[in-house]
């Protein structure tokens, strides 16, 4: 029983330390925003992770779900709270705003969960490059249909998400942002840990290992590449969500093939087929990015650079496919799900 709780209450603590850390002038505007920007990206690796590490696919058009969500996040804050030209007098009292946001941020998941599921039955029949060429056509689809919207500002973008961050700190004055997004990652560490150890999940792995053998096995190949892709695209659309509300401001040019790769890189960096691995690696290349920033443009080659030097002398990435607990066997009694 001490075990079981021992997690929850060592994330609440953590919970309560990052609250309380800006009231008492131990964490600026600046640590905030990095930090919300490495939770984001912890989210968008572990769920490219359960597509590309664990179910042996290739996909390369995350940006195109996590613009979804985040669209969709938006678009519905904005109906819900915010006065639009286009949506007109807000429905709800900006008092709500604390309580209807998971909400909105569920709102911007399912949508691109369905996004996903548009993405996954074509893929039935295809595996490796062709996959690739398909998500990376619908990212495109995505990307191009939101520019071409005017009542999202086509390609000027879509902004008032602000004005619903500011309603909640006017309810309660904590940095609402940092505990939505820790609360997001907290979610996606949960359900892809309680889903790859489950039967569904021990399906997806069949599927990596191989789709013939599966499926002569009794797996339903469809179904899980269907549910995996559902849940992976559902996972970045939290991520869009999160990202729109965090700069109060979305335009297409946020999702380009760019973002994409950032996600390939997290993957392919931390190990694949590693929960562990993807939060590892968001983090070093969320301050990779900040010690690269200035070098703005230049960034991006020294990125690439980075995983063509990481493929020819540690391919299998920081930690292949073993997890904290392998490397550390004390810590499985942390880490019971069931």
């Amino acid at each position: 029983m001490g075990n079981r709780i021992t997690v929850p209450a060592a994330l609440c603590a953590l919970l309560f330390l990052m609250v309380a850390m800006p009231h008492v002038g131990l964490l600026g505007q600046y640590g905030i925003t990095f930090l919300c920007s490495m939770g984001i990206f912890i989210i968008l690796s572990a769920s490219l992770n359960l597509v590309n590490g664990y179910m042996g696919e290739f996909s390369c058009g995350h940006a195109g779900f996590m613009a979804v969500g985040a669209y969709t996040s938006s678009v519905v804050g904005v109906f819900l709270f915010v006065p639009d030209q286009v949506f007109g007098q807000p429905w709800l009292p900006m008092a709500l705003t604390p309580f209807a946001f998971p909400v909105i941020l569920a709102a911007g998941f399912i949508a691109a969960a369905l996004a996903g599921l548009v993405v996954a039955i074509p893929s039935f029949k295809t595996r490796g490059d062709y996959l690739a060429v398909i998500t990376l056509a619908a990212s495109y689809i995505i990307k191009s249909a939101i520019e071409n919207v005017e009542a999202v500002g086509g390609p000027r973008g879509f902004a008032g998400m602000g004005k619903i961050v500011q309603g909640m700190d006017a309810v309660v004055s904590i940095p609402w942002m940092m505990v939505w997004i820790f609360l997001g990652v907290t979610f996606t560490i949960w359900i892809l840990r309680r889903f790859v150890y489950s039967t569904y999940g021990k399906g997806v792995m069949a599927i990596h290992q191989d789709e013939v053998a599966a499926e002569i096995m009794s797996v339903n190949t469809n179904k899980m590449k269907l549910i995996a892709f559902m849940l992976s695209s559902g996972l970045a659309g939290l991520a869009g969500g999160l990202y729109a509300y965090l700069i109060s401001f979305v335009n297409p040019g946020s999702f380009t093939i760019l973002r994409s790769t950032e996600c390939l890189v997290m993957v392919y960096l931390g190990g694949m087929g590693s929960l562990t691995g993807s939060v590892l690696s968001a983090i070093v290349f969320a301050i990779l990015l900040e010690f690269l920033k200035p070098l703005e443009q230049l960034k991006w080659v020294a990125i690439p650079l980075l995983l063509i030097l990481l493929m020819q002398f540690r391919p299998e990435g920081i930690m292949g496919n073993r997890e904290l607990s392998d490397v550390f066997p004390k810590l499985k009694r942390f880490y019971r799900f069931k």
